[in-house]
């Protein structure tokens, strides 16, 4: 891995572990964008009583945070699961995102008749989970 000064072979930053345990707890077939995770380690943050950025790495960050540890680390839990709030596939990602998508039955929108690649979008509306328990169904 690179970047990671003096930690141990496969030690992994504390907020790189906290954003991925979020990704897994997400359900098959459902979605959080990366501003969701965010909000989510906020609260969570909150919640123990630490502040959101207290300088020592505890900070949460904001959704480019969590799309770095996603694009970093995000290989080893379900990072279809982590998306983009407008509901477009992770370029360069599509087709095995959406070959995930369809697996799981997560709701998709169809591609307009002008998009070049013809590649459907997740349908935010109906896929996107809260994090509320659930049956872990897709809507």
């Amino acid at each position: 891995m690179s970047g990671t000064g003096d930690m141990a072979e496969g030690e992994l930053p504390a907020h790189a572990e906290r954003v991925l345990a979020v990704a897994e707890l997400i359900p098959a077939g459902r979605v959080m964008t990366y501003g969701d995770v965010a909000e989510w380690l906020a609260g969570e943050a909150q919640d123990e009583g630490l502040p959101a950025r207290d300088g020592g790495g505890r900070g949460v960050g904001g959704p480019r945070q969590v799309g770095r540890v996603m694009a970093l680390y995000g290989g080893a839990v379900p990072w279809w699961r982590v998306v983009r709030a407008d509901g477009q596939l992770l370029p360069g990602q599509e087709l095995r995102a959406l070959a995930h998508y369809r697996d799981e039955g997560t709701p998709l929108r169809t591609a307009a008749r002008t998009a070049e690649d013809h590649i459907p979008r997740l349908d935010m509306r109906r896929a996107r989970w809260d994090g509320r328990p659930d049956d872990g169904a897709a809507p």
